[in-house]
């Protein structure tokens, strides 16, 4: 059960919201005052909030910044409702951490593969941060290690490793966001060359998952490995990241631009630079990336050299 967090100061904006997301399997509050956010945030932990940007008293980005200055909350994903939808307008929005956007008037059918995209993505954070909480012998082990190198293929695969990988770092939790994005993109977007367009239609008609599936049997792409390396010293964590596909366009991910704001993906490498790295760097055509973490008390230095 996911608690979703809905605010407006419209009445007929906030049933309008109740009664799309019935067919979710989660429990939705409302607010009609920006001012009310921060105690309910308090009483409730919400994996989702729906936010009106023009409010009076307090407005949406206000209510914003609030969440996102927090430290219990700013990892909670917020879905910014809005009619500014200037380039200038949503680029304020994204610079105070709105990373999904919908625009009002909105649609109900955009909503709903919104939110569902949204809430599978806290699922599987979920998931693999209750995994990462049962790893505590493995974490004992990997702390030993200087150097790693394994090869994978299923996304299942990527988001096993990325747990496991976590553990080689200070803080396992933020390590977690940033790993498991860049290999679960190596399976999906780099070997099985599911691009941005055919992610967003596969997201609209909700295949997605049997897309991936029939990718990854097929001769041609089933034998496809990825590979991650990890080397350590003393004063910085590295992994270096590669698949097999064609590469890409890996320039315009690397910020989550106005233009894109409003599609209900293509978030994850510019939350994995922000959020999961110290430092972030793809070379060649794109299908290879290192991410570098900066060890307790280190100082800012350039990733440790490449031995491989």
């Amino acid at each position: 059960m996911f608690n979703l967090l809905a605010v407006d100061d419209e009445p007929i904006n906030l049933e309008l919201l109740r009664a799309t997301l019935d067919s979710f399997d989660c429990a939705v509050d409302v607010a009609s005052d920006g001012r009310q956010v921060p105690e309910m945030l308090q009483a409730k932990d919400y994996d989702l909030v729906l936010l009106d940007r023009m409010m009076p008293a307090v407005d949406g980005l206000t209510v914003l910044r609030q969440i996102k200055s927090h430290s219990r909350w700013r990892h909670i994903p917020v879905i910014m409702q809005t009619a500014a939808s200037r380039p200038d307008q949503v680029k304020e929005g994204l610079e105070a951490g709105a990373y999904y956007y919908l625009t009002k008037p909105f649609e109900p059918a955009a909503l709903r593969i919104l939110v569902r995209t949204v809430l599978n993505d806290q699922e599987e954070r979920r998931r693999l941060e209750q995994s990462l909480r049962s790893e505590e012998m493995l974490r004992t082990t990997l702390a030993l290690a200087t150097a790693v190198e394994v090869r994978f293929r299923r996304l299942e695969e990527a988001r096993a490793l990325a747990t496991s990988l976590a553990q080689l770092c200070p803080d396992p939790q933020r390590a977690l966001l940033g790993l498991s994005e860049l290999l679960v993109n190596a399976v999906e977007h780099g070997n099985l060359g599911i691009g941005y367009d055919c992610k967003s239609k596969l997201l609209r008609d909700d295949l997605l998952a049997q897309e991936i599936e029939r990718r990854s049997q097929s001769p041609a792409l089933r034998e496809r490995w990825a590979h991650v390396s990890m080397q350590r010293d003393d004063r910085a964590v590295r992994f270096v990241i590669r698949d097999e596909g064609d590469g890409f366009d890996w320039q315009r991910y690397q910020t989550l631009e106005p233009e894109r704001a409003f599609d209900p993906h293509g978030r994850g490498i510019a939350m994995a630079r922000m959020f999961g790295f110290d430092h972030l760097e793809y070379s060649g055509n794109g299908n290879t990336v290192s991410g570098t973490i900066r060890l307790n008390g280190a100082a800012a230095a350039e990733p440790p050299e490449d031995q491989s």
